[in-house]
């Protein structure tokens, strides 16, 4: 099974690199959104309950008891003044995010993490936790079971954790119960904002828009502001939601600028399909240096009166790579591609080449290091 889905993995990826062309055909609602309609934050804080002894320690977790006592309290239990000493409670975090125009009634995602030195929210159930905006108002109400994909397990000598247990999602966890002021009618001049800034996008999707509305409305609609937004003029007598509906399926070639990206920490290289790099020769080779410690012990005759020692024996060993002298030139990212694989480096050898590259100059093209 492993060799068939290597070869189709190998094939896929030569294809995207040899072949096709630089920047497909893309639909104008992928690349940008219209100003304004946008998703809100929501948070709130509750209690998690049911879980099998891997909740909050109530001793070193004072805001969990606080938050159990009142709880009780508001259910007519009175425990005030009691040594509480359950495991199976938990205070935790919610988070989610409400939908533009999202209307009363419907159900949102939540986010829930732990506050306390819970072990696991596995098996736990949310109680009733309002959620508050940015302007302290109530949007939603969060309530049901947590789904958690990490685990953990412990022993006497050995604990494995998989994931994050500690936190978890309830899909279609809260009822909203407030809906967002404001309304699309509401936004005035429509404000498409490019995900990737671009002059050149920007004008593509403003001679794209311009081109459907004069077929359509006999007149030009779009003009481009900045390399970040373009602008649209609705015609009278239109819908709003159809008009934008009809220019999101509008299709443009965005253009991508000239860019390496490389992360440092996972070996990843990326790189653009506009990166040009002058003729340069590299070579790269490893030194590899180790330092061997093997003490030995010296023992002394019998009744010579001496003295056991450690004797320092230290082994230094070091050795250089043989380097080849590559000639790298990149008309496109076929031929960098190809130069890159003829010198045979590994990812961390790649981005230290281009890395130098870079501060030679011959690299034409952003350099972003994460």
């Amino acid at each position: 099974m492993m060799r068939p889905m290597f070869a189709i993995a190998t094939c896929v990826i030569g294809a995207l690199l040899l072949g096709g062309p630089a920047a497909a055909a893309t639909r104008i609602k992928d690349i940008a959104s219209i100003q304004g309609v946008r998703d809100n934050q929501l948070i709130g804080y509750g209690l998690v309950t049911g879980l099998s002894g891997t909740g909050d320690t109530l001793r070193n977790s004072p805001f969990t008891e606080q938050s159990l006592q009142s709880m009780l309290d508001y259910m007519g239990v009175n425990v005030r003044g009691s040594n509480l000493r359950t495991r199976n409670v938990a205070a935790v975090m919610v988070t989610a995010n409400i939908p533009a125009f999202a209307g009363v009634g419907s159900r949102i995602d939540v986010t829930v993490s732990s506050m306390g030195d819970a072990t696991s929210l596995r098996g736990g159930t949310l109680l009733v936790t309002p959620l508050t905006g940015g302007d302290a108002q109530v949007y939603a109400v969060a309530q049901g079971p947590i789904a958690v994909s990490g685990f953990s397990a412990q022993g006497e000598a050995e604990t494995l954790t998989q994931g994050v247990p500690t936190a978890g999602r309830i899909p279609n966890g809260a009822l909203v119960e407030r809906t967002v002021p404001g309304g699309l009618r509401d936004i005035g001049r429509l404000v498409l904002q490019l995900h990737n800034p671009d002059f050149r996008t920007a004008a593509s999707i403003a001679d794209a828009i311009n081109a459907y509305s004069m077929r359509r409305f006999g007149r030009r609609v779009a003009g481009e502001r900045d390399f970040r937004s373009v602008v649209l003029e609705r015609p009278a007598n239109v819908n709003p939601a159809r008009f934008i509906a009809e220019i999101g399926e509008l299709r443009v070639a965005p253009d991508t600028p000239a860019r390496v990206v490389i992360d440092q920490r996972t070996g990843t290289v990326v790189i653009g399909a506009d990166v040009q790099i002058s003729t340069v020769a590299v070579t790269h080779g490893n030194l590899t240096v180790r330092v061997t410690e093997t003490p030995m012990v010296s023992q002394p005759e019998p009744f010579s009166e001496g003295q056991t020692v450690v004797v320092p024996r230290t082994e230094v060993q070091a050795r250089e790579q043989t380097g080849r002298v590559g000639i790298i030139e990149g008309s496109n990212l076929q031929t960098l591609v190809r130069g890159l694989n003829q010198v045979g480096l590994k990812p961390s050898d790649i981005i230290s080449i281009l890395q130098a590259i870079k501060t030679s100059g011959a690299l034409q093209a952003d350099l972003v290091v994460q």
